[in-house]
């Protein structure tokens, strides 16, 4: 069973609470609490154990049982919530009017008391004649609560380095020699390879193999995904992003595309087209530029690929040498042979990779799920014996899935119940990662008991932990390298669709399916609205859903807010709620946890936020908004708070100490919300834009001890000189970016790898910088972006700054501004980096710095991954003849870089 423990994890704790928390309950009820927290402990763990077994090894009799009891779990959640909403009174009034409302207010919460007392009787009948339908229990140990995990380094490899991946090489230069040698002929179709293959062969990996090798050599390229489903806007709008390198397309963007590609040389990846109508619209699009133009699509239809053209069929299963080197790979971080590490687990190995049949997704899957087993041929055996027939006979979807199921199975039952949660999304969705954690944590599937950590970082453990089970794919963030999201492969989300539909996880609707949504709906997700879905929501009840997300597309179809009473997950980004729908009910959500209405646009909230007690997330970022309602301040819960510049927080933040994520604009009214941020303590993400500067701001930033994100920002353009050099940073900060607020007077003795050895994102300014503070920075281990201004030039401090060996390890992204002399990389430093911005002022005289034609050398050659070079020549005493000499030697460095990296010089 997927979701076996239901609301059980959740609950429980609830339960605990209100035997022990300040509600007022009527005698004999903390007995039957008592009771009903013994009862569904022991329900807990019997589930638990019914979890471990894939549902087709289950009894029907025990399917049924414990469907009955999730769904219990479900209503005596929602009761216990109402219950801990309306159980306390209101915070609203002042002075008499508060007195007759205080009054009111308790004979309100008397009678309420009276009713969740003969509920909770009822509930506890309900319980009785659950537990009477089975014999006994099964009872065993709780599964324990998975420690705080990080990615595992090794299978973060198989997604950055996919050209690296066994048994690429082969396919990826002969898709290379087909396009190569198409250069000169006159048709369009010998300039395109369509990739066809079923899921899990790798389409994508090798369509991105090939798209990396060769995109260096065109004017502009894009990898866009197409997906069953595809928003055509939406991808267009991607396409373009991508060619063009900006967001501002005009509104018909066809167009603009078009217009932007013509005369131009260009690769472009369609990656999973399903449908021919969809090729037939955006081959219109792509312009033949003489043979300029280079097209690769993937799908698994073939005929699709034939009427694509230059179709790709030899997509074939890894041999055994490939499959064994992945296979070891993954499990030993073995990349140099193909020869088990220790003969014991040989025997078990082959025959594992023999039901896996080659397939690159199912070696990937269960390797995974092996490296967790240790070097435990016991294991390994059970391992194998419960693949079942697995691959042996039929490379089909459903064979993949008994593969897929077995890692699935071995998952926790929390972390099961987060992967299905994406089940909702549809295929090639980019899945953020905060947005998603938050909406775990909504609806309970977070536990943890270490009340000194953060439940956001728990969250992520468990992110993370989907990725090292190779269940989830990450996508990564530009500047930081940090994981900002993840996509659902196809094959595991047709997975976990199923097992979502089997169970009444998730009700979908959308265009690919017209099943009948179930009575009791859970949650719900709008995804397409046509006419014939008119009716489909009208005939079912609402009352028990506890998350809505919804596309903009279906809009029409979202029920008014007042048909959600134990609603926790509400999420309408992108929807225009200006006209069509009201915020007016939003109120009487009182179980919100989750609010999303970014890019909305709406122009206020409601005075009536202030009643979600229980709201932890709020996203209104890309809106109108211009102040918040003083009743804002009540949401003592809320930890992540998401709001534009322009949005003013009312007074009484500081009551709001349980804010972890904190965007706040300072100005001359508002001055104290910097003595009010002294009090959020729990505060681990601060964002402020200033003005001014304020003198202040160190006092009160001093007191947040948990911060790890810090951004600053002063309005005016005055940066402040030293007005940070007295503070220290916590020893757990992981991005820093003070650059636009003021300047450090020398490098703060802080910023070294001892001191911060999580530091992955500093942007900084630094007005006198030594080359020691450079190695120091270099040291850094996990250090992915920099931005680093200097104010040689205005200090009259010169000298060569050299980049030596083994410096910045993981930087992806690099910024020096300032210098008066180049800035010079030695071979062997910056191994990883792929975007350069320098600034060149023309007032070096060091010779060394120079080549023999009198421009700088900068070494771009030993930077082997470069892709962009910007250069901005700041300097107003060189002549035109010597810019001109410099912007040539730099041409010639980019030209004879293996990557060829794309150079942009103002």
């Amino acid at each position: 069973m997927e979701v076996a423990t239901g609301a059980l994890p959740s609950l429980l704790p609830k339960l605990r609470n209100l035997l022990v928390g300040e509600y007022k309950l009527q005698k004999g009820v903390k007995g039957e609490i008592m009771f009903l927290q013994a009862e569904l402990e022991s329900m807990k763990a019997a589930l638990e154990r019914l979890s471990e077994a894939p549902a087709e090894r289950l009894d029907k009799q025990d399917k049924i049982w414990a469907r009955d009891v999730r769904e219990l779990s479900y209503d005596i959640e929602d009761s216990i919530d109402t219950f801990m909403v309306r159980g306390k009174g209101s915070e609203q009034a002042k002075g008499f009017k508060k007195y007759v409302y205080r009054s009111l207010d308790l004979l309100t919460r008397f009678k309420f008391r009276h009713n969740i007392a003969i509920e909770i009787r009822d509930i506890k009948s309900r319980v009785i004649e659950v537990c009477n339908r089975r014999d006994r229990y099964k009872i065993g140990s709780a599964i324990a609560q998975p420690a705080k995990t990080t990615v595992d380094p090794r299978l973060l490899v198989q997604y950055t380095k996919a050209a690296e991946l066994v048994g690429i090489d082969g396919p990826r230069d002969e898709v290379i020699k087909i396009l190569v040698e198409g250069n000169e002929a006159p048709k369009k179709q010998d300039k395109i390879v369509s990739i066809v293959g079923f899921g899990g062969l790798g389409k994508t990996t090798l369509a991105k193999a090939v798209y990396e090798k060769l995109r260096a050599q065109f004017d502009c390229s894009a990898f866009v995904s197409v997906s069953q489903n595809p928003h055509m806007d939406k991808l267009f709008q991607d396409m373009f992003c991508q060619l063009a390198k900006k967001n501002n397309a005009r509104i018909n963007v066809i167009d603009e595309i078009k217009e932007f590609l013509q005369n131009k040389r260009y690769i472009i990846v369609l990656d999973d087209i399903w449908d021919i109508s969809v090729w037939n619209l955006m081959g219109h699009v792509l312009p033949d530029n003489n043979g300029g133009c280079r097209i690769i699509t993937t799908t698994r239809n073939f005929n699709v690929a034939q009427q694509v053209g230059g179709a790709y069929k030899l997509m074939k299963p890894l041999c055994l040498h490939d499959s064994k080197a992945l296979f070891y790979r993954r499990i030993f971080a073995n990349e140099d042979k193909d020869k088990c590490p220790d003969d014991q687990l040989a025997e078990v190995s082959d025959k594992i990779l023999k039901k896996c049949s080659g397939v690159p997704l199912a070696i990937i899957t269960v390797a995974s799920l092996l490296a967790s087993k240790g070097r435990n041929i016991i294991e390994w055996y059970k391992v194998y014996k419960s693949m079942g027939t697995g691959l042996e006979n039929d490379q089909n979807v459903r064979n993949m899935r008994n593969i897929l199921s077995l890692s699935y199975y071995d998952m926790p039952s929390d972390l099961r119940t987060c992967l299905l949660y994406l089940s909702m999304f549809p295929e090639d969705y980019k899945i953020n990662k905060v947005r998603l954690i938050y909406m775990w944590l909504a609806e309970g599937f977070i536990q943890y008991e270490k009340q000194d950590q953060s439940i956001f970082d728990v969250g992520e453990s468990y992110f993370n932990d989907l990725i090292n089970r190779s269940m989830i794919q990450p996508i990564h963030d530009w500047y930081s390298g940090v994981i900002e999201g993840c996509q659902v492969h196809d094959m595991v989300l047709d997975l976990i669709r199923s097992l979502s539909n089997e169970e009444n996880f998730v009700s979908v609707l959308n265009d690919t399916g017209n099943t009948s949504p179930p009575n009791a709906i859970r949650r719900l997700f709008l995804q397409n609205a046509k006419e014939d879905h008119s009716m489909t929501w009208t005939n079912k009840s609402l009352q028990q859903v506890r998350s809505v997300f919804v596309f903009p597309s279906a809009l029409a179809l979202m029920p008014v807010l007042d048909s959600f009473r134990v609603t926790r997950v509400l999420d309408l980004h992108g929807c225009n709620l200006s006209k069509s729908y009201s915020l007016k009910h939003l109120g009487n959500l009182f179980h919100l946890r989750y609010l999303g209405l970014r890019g909305t646009n709406i122009a206020q909230l409601p005075e009536e936020i202030g009643n979600l007690s229980f709201l932890q997330t709020l996203d209104i970022t890309r809106n109108k908004i211009s102040s918040l309602p003083p009743t804002f301040v009540q949401l003592r819960n809320l930890m992540f708070l998401y709001i534009d510049w322009s949005a003013r927080l009312p007074s009484g933040i500081g009551k709001m100490t349980c804010l972890e994520y904190l965007l706040l604009r300072i100005d001359d009214s508002t001055m104290d919300a910097i003595e009010e941020m002294g009090q959020l303590l729990e505060l681990r993400v601060l964002r402020i834009v200033f003005n001014k500067w304020n003198n202040n701001l160190v006092e009160y930033r001093s007191k947040l001890q948990k911060i790890k994100n810090l951004y600053i920002e002063v309005i005016d353009g005055r940066r402040s000189i030293g007005g940070l050099d007295a503070w220290v940073a916590p020893q757990h900060l992981c991005r820093l970016n003070t650059v636009r607020s003021c300047w450090f007077s020398t490098l703060p003795a802080w910023m070294s790898q001892s001191v911060l050895p999580n530091l992955s994102f500093l942007w900084i300014a630094v007005r006198e910088l030594q080359l020691k503070d450079l190695e120091i920075l270099g040291r850094l281990p996990v250090l992915h972006s920099l931005e680093l201004e200097v104010d040689h030039v205005s200090l009259g401090v010169c000298g060569r700054f050299n980049i030596g060996v083994g410096l910045f390890p993981c930087l992806v992204y690099c910024k020096f501004w300032g210098f008066v002399e180049p800035v010079v990389f030695q071979q062997g430093a910056m191994p990883r980096l792929r975007e350069l911005y320098l600034d060149l002022f023309f007032m070096w005289e060091a010779r060394e710095t120079t080549t023999s034609d009198g421009g700088p050398d900068l070494s771009l050659g030993n930077l082997p991954l470069l892709q962009n070079v910007f250069i901005e020549f700041r300097s107003e005493v060189a002549s035109t003849e010597e810019v001109e000499q410099v912007k040539a030697t730099l041409r010639r460095a980019a030209e004879i870089h293996p990557n060829h990296p794309r150079l942009t010089m103002l």
